[in-house]
């Protein structure tokens, strides 16, 4: 890779690590189901008129949507708001390489080698790290909704796969027309509709920053520069840098939430970009069995 196209791909490590922070500063502004809503609302317009008709089927579309975009960013933003700390779930969120083996395997067929299988326990054995970290005291359903989210994120992983959309961005904004009705719906449901327009009438700058940058700079750039780079360069060279997202999610949360950083916590982090590291290795290439030599056409007539 390029040394341009290594400072954009850390570039968008750093963006998406932030982004954990900047989801902290929102739900205290909005409920965590209509902050979801919005920042789709915000992805999709007005995109969704510049980037032309959906590339593939609807049906992906839909289901990416859903389980992306409901599913996933639903529970984490409810994880997050529950408790769960904002370094920590940049963290645990980085498990959803092992569902997405875990369902690769399953639904596609794709059995993992060992290196990757090694890695799996590895990463798990870091999620049970930061378990103990946290204790008995510690939040842990806000944790375990962001575990169920990064079990979404892999469902949607393969969806997006089977998809194989030509263009990640175009994909992107087409899926993020899908969440914001079921999103709002479920907001008036479980968190009511005084609340959702108690923090709609007190938007200020930060609130309408926080939205713009989860939508816009997250969404719009991080994964429309993401699939720019999957385009020109091996997955296998581009992925690996998913693996700094953590680490600029932790430092992040640090520096601005003053959120501490414990020593286990290291040692689970260690533990699961490791892992995680390992699931990304490619496998090895089966080798082609060897093409018998045919006779020349002249010596078999002879």
């Amino acid at each position: 890779m390029r040394p341009a196209h290594i400072a954009l791909a850390s570039l968008v490590a750093a963006v998406w690590g932030v982004n954990f922070v900047v989801i902290e500063i929102g739900l205290d502004h909005f409920p965590p189901l209509l902050f979801s809503a919005l920042r789709f609302v915000a992805a999709a317009l007005p995109a969704v008129f510049l980037v032309g008709r959906p590339k593939v089927a609807w049906k992906w579309i839909v289901g990416v949507g859903l389980v992306l975009g409901v599913a996933k960013f639903g529970l984490l933003f409810m994880g997050m708001d529950s408790g769960a700390p904002a370094g920590l779930s940049s963290l645990i969120v980085q498990i959803q390489a092992v569902f997405t083996a875990l369902f690769a395997f399953t639904a596609l067929g794709e059995r993992p080698g060992r290196a990757r299988v090694a890695g799996m326990a590895v990463a798990l054995a870091g999620i049970a790290v930061a378990a103990v970290d946290e204790g008995s005291s510690g939040p842990l359903l806000g944790c375990a909704l962001v575990l169920a989210a990064a079990a979404c994120w892999g469902v949607s992983n393969v969806l997006t796969r089977k998809a194989s959309p030509p263009d990640a961005l175009n994909f992107m904004v087409w899926v993020s027309t899908v969440p914001v009705l079921p999103l709002l719906a479920l907001s008036l449901l479980l968190e009511g509709a005084d609340r959702d327009l108690a923090a709609l009438r007190s938007l200020d700058w930060t609130g309408a920053g926080v939205v713009l940058y989860v939508a816009w700079v997250t969404t719009i750039f991080g994964f429309g520069a993401w699939g720019w780079l999957l385009r020109r360069h091996p997955a296998s060279s581009v992925a690996p840098f998913s693996l700094l997202v953590p680490v600029f999610g932790m430092s992040s949360a640090f520096l601005i939430l003053d959120e501490p950083v414990s020593p286990l916590r290291w040692c689970a982090a260690a533990l699961l970009v490791g892992g995680v590291a390992l699931t990304t290795l490619p496998g090895r290439r089966k080798p082609r069995p060897a093409v018998q030599q045919q006779e020349p056409l002249t010596a078999q007539r002879a």
